[in-house]
């Protein structure tokens, strides 16, 4: 009389890991058809039946039922259901490498090669290789074995991911809330003949020309673009959105940018309405937004004395970047300039026009000149 099968009893916890080994993306597929061989086995269902639904022998049903059922004795927090799901260790020959040895490869490969004295700046299979014999972690090691144990930890040296910083910017929920409201106020200001413009910078622009044409995209095959270019010369803009109709309007461009470019862009914006009444102007934290030239534009805009201005670096309105950008800030100014947060461009709305118009027009642009 054949054997009946194994019953499996799961507890809610193991039932719960058992389907989410099952459906996470990243789970290997051996530990998948053993959890749902254990899942089906839950179930009631015989050997035979798991073997015909899983398409596997009926045996590797019997072997992970018969496994399981001998491993729920052992708490999960001693033995995990992951670990339960694992290849029982094989005889043969020892490791040569202990696991104290793996951490100190793995605690090496997380150090910079700098700092050993090693003038690069990532680790190959070859250089760890040769640094794990010299501080005596092991006798010997190729560097292919070295970029094994190295990839079992997960480390990629040959990748990396830029990093940004915070800069702390105590008016920051301020300056989120105040333009939130610039933008939900300038439909309504419109009526009233006030403006209000997103302005940002593009620079460095480069009009190349490739010296022979792209080969098109084929089934199979992308788009082939030649790799030599001719140069015809770098441009800087500077765009306006006006966020009431989603134009870009008055935009200026040359090869430089500083303050006095800065200066004469924002005047030609201003003339090219002489009926607004307001303007308010969204912009980031750039230096050429917050310069003197703007200040001493504004003041006379303003009929404010340069005698009240002070002296830049040194006293009154112009003394800092700070103060310049307080004075700009004057909501009782004809032009009132509002400033994203340190490192929230994102907040600039033309910062998504500029983002298509270099995704779809410059990033595989094919110029001849500056003009074109």
């Amino acid at each position: 009389m054949p054997k009946r099968a194994t019953p499996v009893i799961l507890s809610e916890k193991e039932q719960e890991e058992l389907v989410q080994i099952t459906k996470r993306h990243r789970s290997e597929q051996q530990q998948v058809l053993r959890a749902r061989i254990v899942l089906e086995a839950a179930q009631g269902h015989s050997n035979a039946q798991i073997a015909r639904e899983l398409a596997i022998h009926v045996d590797t049903a019997r072997l992970w039922r018969d496994r399981w059922v001998g491993l729920q004795g052992i708490d999960l927090d001693t033995l995990s259901v992951v670990e339960r799901l694992h290849d029982v260790p094989r005889p043969g020959v020892p490791a040569r490498i202990t696991s104290e040895q793996r951490c100190q490869i793995a605690a090496v490969a997380c150090e910079a090669p700098m700092k050993t004295g090693r003038p690069i700046s990532q680790w190959t299979g070859r250089e760890i290789a040769d640094e794990l014999k010299a501080r005596g972690i092991v006798e010997q090691i190729s560097p292919r074995h070295a970029s094994y144990l190295r990839e079992i930890w997960g480390l990629q040296p040959h990748r990396f991911r830029y990093w940004l910083t915070e800069v702390a910017d105590e008016r920051r929920e301020e300056k989120i809330v105040e333009g939130c409201q610039v933008y939900a106020k300038a439909a309504e200001r419109a009526k009233r003949g006030e403006r209000t413009i997103s302005m940002d910078e593009l620079t460095g622009v480069q009009a190349l020309e490739r010296k022979h044409p792209d080969l098109p995209m084929l089934p199979g095959h992308a788009l082939r673009r030649e790799f030599e270019y001719i140069r015809h010369g770098t441009l800087s803009w500077f765009i306006n959105l006006d966020v009431v109709t989603g134009e870009v309007i008055e935009s200026s461009w040359g090869a430089t940018r500083n303050e006095e470019d800065a200066l004469a862009h924002l005047q030609r914006l201003i003339a090219s309405d002489p009926q607004a009444t307001t303007w308010y102007l969204m912009l980031d934290n750039l230096n050429i937004n917050q310069s003197e030239a703007l200040v001493r534009w504004v003041a006379q805009q303003e009929g404010i004395a340069e005698t009240m201005l002070g002296a830049k670096g040194k006293s009154g309105i112009l003394r800092s970047m700070e103060s310049r950008a307080t004075f700009l800030h004057d909501p009782t100014h004809q032009v009132v300039f509002y400033y994203t947060p340190k490192h929230a461009s994102w907040m600039n709305q033309v910062e998504i026009w500029l983002s298509i118009l270099v995704r779809k027009r410059l990033k595989r642009g094919h110029f001849t000149s500056l003009d074109d």
